[in-house]
């Protein structure tokens, strides 16, 4: 087989769709004959936000979810290989057009909802999620060596509150990690909005305010929380991570629903080890994603700071 000009673009499209640190992008495709490559820029560095790239990592599992779905958006069963040459760490991820396979009715609302998802870090609407949206979403991860764990507002959000206000109070008051976070925000045109209170948003500025803890707790204990966990805290591990926290986020669209990913303060190692031991956590912990009903019918678009042609190409 041969990619048109026009499936190029469906791949390319929802490639450059996907979540990603900083919005930093940090990925590269090339399509093939028969299916499409992702590899991984390592030049994308983010030193202090992401020493070790787990982020980065997380970012292109995400991206490999969004190709995927359009793969199978076309018509093609998707047979997906990770880390398939032992002598190319840059190359995450082989997906292969296997075959002619219409897409489930399911994978066409995933793929659509691509298009619709937004990073929004703004106070959710007053109606909650409900107990059996929150349950569909643990039950939507497919992705094997993965688990979500939904955070029980009542028991376990005091808890968080005072682990991501810990993580709050450090990230603001290192000035490397503020200069990063500078230089990022300076590459866009005009200048991003000031954020609300919301310290679990992760874009914590020198000149942030932190609520104190009781009416953090407050606010997280109206929120639904999923944390996404790995068996183990390999590449890998974090690669399927962002492959679950993409399809649990898309299946949130599809719901109405709309949210925003935190993995920052998980860079903090104590931070860390304070939720596995304090709420008991099966795993890795290595990002959380709060969903919930946006204030307005249209949550804030995101700027993307890559474009499609610089993350596909052919060979």
């Amino acid at each position: 087989m041969t990619w048109s000009a026009t499936e190029v673009g469906v791949l390319a499209r929802a490639v450059s769709r996907a979540p990603s640190v900083h919005n930093s992008q940090p990925w590269t495709v090339e399509v093939r004959g028969d299916g499409a490559d992702l590899f991984e820029r390592f030049e994308s560095r983010l030193p202090r936000h992401d020493p070790a790239g787990r982020d980065r990592m997380i970012s292109c599992g995400a991206a490999l979810t969004n190709l995927r779905l359009a793969v199978r958006a076309l018509g093609w069963e998707a047979k997906v290989s990770l880390f398939p040459q032992a002598d190319r760490p840059d190359l995450v991820a082989r997906v292969d057009a296997a075959g002619r396979d219409q897409a489930s009715e399911t994978e066409v609302n995933l793929y659509a909802a691509i298009f619709r998802r937004r990073s929004y870090r703004l106070p959710f609407g007053l109606h909650p999620v409900s107990a059996p949206q929150a349950r569909e979403l643990v039950r939507a991860d497919t992705i094997e060596g993965t688990g979500i764990r939904l955070v029980d507002p009542r028991h376990e959000a005091p808890v968080l509150a005072e682990l991501l206000g810990y993580a709050g109070s450090v990230l603001r008051d290192d000035r490397a990690y503020q200069r990063e976070l500078r230089a990022w925000s300076d590459q866009f045109r005009e200048p991003l909005p000031a954020e609300p209170t919301l310290p679990w948003s992760g874009l914590i500025r020198s000149d942030s305010h932190l609520p104190d803890v009781i009416t953090l707790t407050e606010r997280l204990a109206d929120e639904c929380l999923l944390i996404v966990l790995t068996d183990d805290d390999s590449r890998r591990d974090h690669l399927l991570a962002g492959c679950a926290l993409q399809e649990i986020w898309l299946t949130a669209v599809t719901h109405g629903l709309t949210g925003s990913v935190l993995t920052q303060p998980l860079q903090l190692r104590e931070v860390r080890a304070g939720l596995i031991e304090r709420l008991e956590l099966p795993g890795h912990p290595q990002a959380i994603l709060r969903v919930g009903y946006p204030v307005t019918a249209t949550p804030a678009a995101e700027p993307l700071v890559a474009t499609e042609s610089r993350t596909i190409r052919e060979r």
